[in-house]
């Protein structure tokens, strides 16, 4: 059986400093999604990369100590894609996915796990326009 487990993590020093690596070693997942880093590459750097056995991938906002997402598993995927295309939310750092394929197999991924961070229109009407753009 594959375990997968998702969490808004608010911030990852954040969720580490409450038993974030204590609960991942409980729960064994295979992988596992993460929204909301607020978090660049070099904080996680020596820290971050690899929890609980589980190597990380991720796409980092641009603007410090905003969004970002990841996936950390246990198994190589045989691609990674980082962000969707779109420059105005590429920026934000709100999408990551890893394939996996199953040997022999080139047509299509045999699994393919995406985290995904959407905004909130709650801010405002400029906000609820842009959460419109990104569900397009």
């Amino acid at each position: 059986m594959f375990k997968l487990s998702s969490l808004n993590l608010n911030g990852i020093r954040s969720a580490a400093s409450k038993g974030l690596q204590e609960w991942l070693a409980l729960s064994l997942p295979d992988c596992i999604c993460v929204q909301e880093l607020k978090a660049q590459a070099a904080d996680l750097s020596g820290r971050f990369e690899q929890i609980a056995g589980l190597r990380g991938h991720f796409h980092f906002a641009e603007k410090k100590g905003y969004s970002g997402v990841g996936i950390y598993t246990k198994h190589e995927p045989s691609d990674v894609i980082v962000g969707y295309d779109s420059p105005e939310f590429d920026a934000e750092g709100r999408y990551v996915e890893l394939r996996f394929d199953s040997p022999g197999r080139r047509q299509s991924p045999k699994l393919s796990i995406i985290s995904c961070y959407f905004p909130s229109g709650s801010s405002g009407e400029e906000r609820q326009a842009a959460k419109f753009r990104f569900l397009a």
